[in-house]
């Protein structure tokens, strides 16, 4: 009985921890560590979100390109994602986690500037995960919007991209 609970509070803190990789990798454009987070074949789906935002954005599959997808358009952006009411279900080497993650975003280097371009979105995360040894990866990331403040616009690639060759060049 105790080596059961024992695992389940594991297995628990394991797939918590498989979330807060995955927001570590997004808010410090850290590839390692959102990779970890992530099966090879992963699938990542934000078009829930996307159609309520107006933002259009594809069906990810593979772990390669939420990569060379996701951290380009959210890397440049000063970004932060916080994890909550965490709902786990577990079943052998299977899970579902549900949580909310609520995500702000501010255009490159602007995050502490007062009245600075920014979103704050509370998005409903719906996730199927799978045991990898003693570590949990995500196999499905469904992203929904709760709701949103602020202008969606700048997770735009284009909002960022304006942002980053508007920047002033230097003298000659």
């Amino acid at each position: 009985m105790n080596t059961d609970l024992a695992q389940l509070a594991c297995d628990r803190y394991e797939i918590a921890d498989a979330l807060h990789r995955y927001a570590f990798g997004l808010d410090h454009g850290d590839a390692d560590s959102l990779a970890s987070a992530l099966t090879e074949d992963c699938l990542f789906d934000f078009r829930p979100a996307g159609r309520k935002l107006r933002l259009d954005f594809p069906k990810l599959a593979g772990r390669q390109a939420i990569l060379d997808t996701v951290l380009p358009l959210i890397g440049p952006l000063d970004t932060s994602h916080t994890a909550s009411n965490l709902q786990i279900e577990i079943s052998d080497d299977s899970a579902t986690l549900s949580a909310f993650v609520m995500s702000q975003h501010f255009m490159p280097r602007e995050g502490s500037r007062r009245g600075s371009e920014n979103a704050l979105l509370m998005n409903r995360y719906d996730c199927e995960l799978v045991r990898d040894g003693q570590k949990w990866r995500f196999k499905c990331i469904t992203i929904d919007n709760a709701w949103a403040q602020g202008d969606p616009e700048i997770l735009n690639a284009l909002a960022t991209h304006r942002a980053l060759t508007s920047k002033p060049k230097p003298p000659k």
